[in-house]
C-alpha cells in the first residue's frame, strides 16, 4: 500500500545523507581557511539535514519499510567558496523541487502524512537555499574582501585570551 512512499522516502534519505557529507566537507574547508561564519553555516545546515534523515527514517519504519543508508552521489571536492555556495544553493533548490513532486505523488497514493512531511521539508530546504543564496550574493557584491573580513575576525578571536571558552 505504501510501497511508493517508502521508495520516495528512501530517495530523500539518500539525498539528505549526501547533503550532510557534502556540507561537512565544506565546513571543514571553510573552518581551515578561518571562514567561521560560512563554516558554521555549513555545519548547522548539515545538522538540520541529519534531523531530516531521522524524520524520514522514522516514517519509513512506521510504514514497515527498511531504511537504506546509501548516498545519492559522492562528495565533490570543491574548495572554492563561491562554488561551494553555488553548489549548496543548487542542491537545496533541487531537493525542494523533488520534495514538492513527491508530496504530490504521496497525495495521489492516499498517504497524507508522508505528503505533509515532504511539504515541511520543502520549507526547510527553501530556507537553506535562501541562506546560501544570501551568502553567495554577499560574496559577489563584496568579493574576496568579504572572505578576508571573516578570516581576520577568526584570527583575532584565536589571539584573544579566553576567546571561545
Amino acid at each position: 500500500m505504501h510501497g511508493k512512499s517508502i521508495v520516495l522516502l528512501n530517495k530523500a534519505v539518500a539525498d539528505e545523507l549526501t547533503a550532510v557529507h557534502q556540507y561537512m566537507y565544506f565546513h571543514f574547508h571553510c573552518d581551515d581557511q578561518g571562514l567561521d561564519l560560512l563554516a558554521s553555516l555549513f555545519k548547522q545546515t548539515a545538522i538540520q539535514e541529519m534531523i531530516h534523515v531521522e524524520r524520514l527514517s522514522e516514517r519509513i519504519l512506521f510504514l514497515k519499510g527498511d531504511v537504506e543508508m546509501g548516498l545519492a552521489a559522492p562528495v565533490e571536492q570543491v574548495r572554492d567558496v563561491a562554488k561551494m555556495l553555488q553548489m549548496a544553493s543548487k542542491m537545496e533548490q533541487d531537493s525542494a523541487h523533488e520534495y514538492n513532486l513527491w508530496a504530490n505523488e504521496c497525495a495521489a497514493n492516499a498517504d497524507s502524512v508522508t505528503k505533509k512531511l515532504f511539504e515541511e521539508l520543502v520549507a526547510d530546504e527553501e530556507g537553506h537555499y535562501d541562506q546560501f543564496d544570501i551568502e553567495h550574493e554577499k560574496l559577489r557584491q563584496y568579493g574576496d574582501s568579504y572572505l578576508a573580513l571573516q578570516s581576520i575576525e577568526s584570527s583575532k578571536s584565536k589571539l584573544t585570551p579566553g576567546a571561545g571558552e
